[in-house]
């Protein structure tokens, strides 16, 4: 490609279409003068000479009838290269990658990508799942664009926005006989199916405990919200979980807390992060 440019073809195309040189100098708002320059120079670079003046008008040449077939392609593909910079220009195209906690990639998040990809179908979404300590570290190291993760969260170099409270429910299997709202001291003496320890979410749970003079000490411990409920709905213990995580959930007895618990989930991004369109959208799906 070195010695050639996009310009150099248009004009050898505006020159052949037109069959004048000052007809192509008028379409390009250039003087005559540049014209013929941009052509001299395209036919030093190829070493072939590619128009030729036959009485009054400017022709290709054999080698500038071969150059026109190939001047096209490159016209179409040019075209069509400008068409795609919009579409990533106006953020409706694209790859985001998004960071969650498990229970919302179950349970919050297929409405948002489904309303998503009907508004922008060339949008790739790629969606990751950890606990709130790595999600960050990889929104930190660029690795994700964005995160939805259980506060706390904090990082220099990070936007932290709370945007849902996401209340806690107790639940048990349907013969369980949990009172209407369940205390600490009422799960104190079950045997507990709990979230796996080290994330945010079991210690909220654990503080929840913890204020009323409790520690839980849990059957299982488990990374999975899904086995959670089996094996409670099974009638092998009780459990805190997440109320989306049980909207529908017939096989489950699930009763408010007293007191109330809730999580909160924030949106994470770095500072420094250029909010696209797509961006955008995905931010205000998360907030709900």
């Amino acid at each position: 490609m070195r010695g050639l440019s996009l310009d150099q073809l248009q004009s050898f195309l505006d020159v052949v279409e037109t069959g004048s040189f000052s007809a192509a100098a008028e379409r390009r708002a250039l003087s005559q003068p540049a014209i013929s320059q941009q052509i001299r120079e395209l036919e030093k670079r190829l070493g072939v000479r590619l128009i030729e003046r036959l009485g009054r008008k400017a022709a290709p040449t054999a080698a500038g009838s071969e150059l026109i077939l190939h001047a096209r392609r490159v016209e179409g593909s040019v075209t069509e290269l400008l068409a795609t910079m919009a579409r990533h220009g106006s953020g409706e195209v694209g790859r985001i990658r998004l960071g969650i906690g498990a229970t919302a990639c179950i349970y919050l998040l297929p409405p948002i990508l489904r309303q998503l990809r009907q508004q922008m179908p060339g949008l790739e979404i790629v969606v990751a799942t950890g606990n709130t300590g790595d999600i960050v570290r990889q929104v930190e190291d660029t690795a994700l664009d964005i995160a939805l993760v259980t506060l706390p969260a904090s990082g220099r170099m990070l936007d932290v926005t709370p945007v849902r409270l996401d209340e806690f429910v107790a639940v048990g299997p349907a013969n369980g006989h949990l009172p209407m709202a369940v205390a600490p001291a009422d799960l104190a003496g079950l045997p507990l199916v709990l979230y796996e320890p080290g994330g945010n979410t079991r210690s909220v749970i654990d503080d929840w405990f913890a204020k009323a003079g409790h520690a839980p000490r849990p059957v299982m411990e488990l990374g999975s919200v899904e086995a959670i409920k089996e094996l409670v709905g099974a009638g092998l213990g009780y459990t805190i979980l997440p109320a989306m995580a049980v909207k529908s959930a017939p096989s489950l007895d699930v009763r408010p807390l007293l007191p109330a618990l809730h999580r909160t989930l924030a949106l994470v991004l770095r500072k420094d992060k250029q909010v696209t369109k797509a961006l955008r959208a995905l931010m205000v799906g998360l907030s709900g």
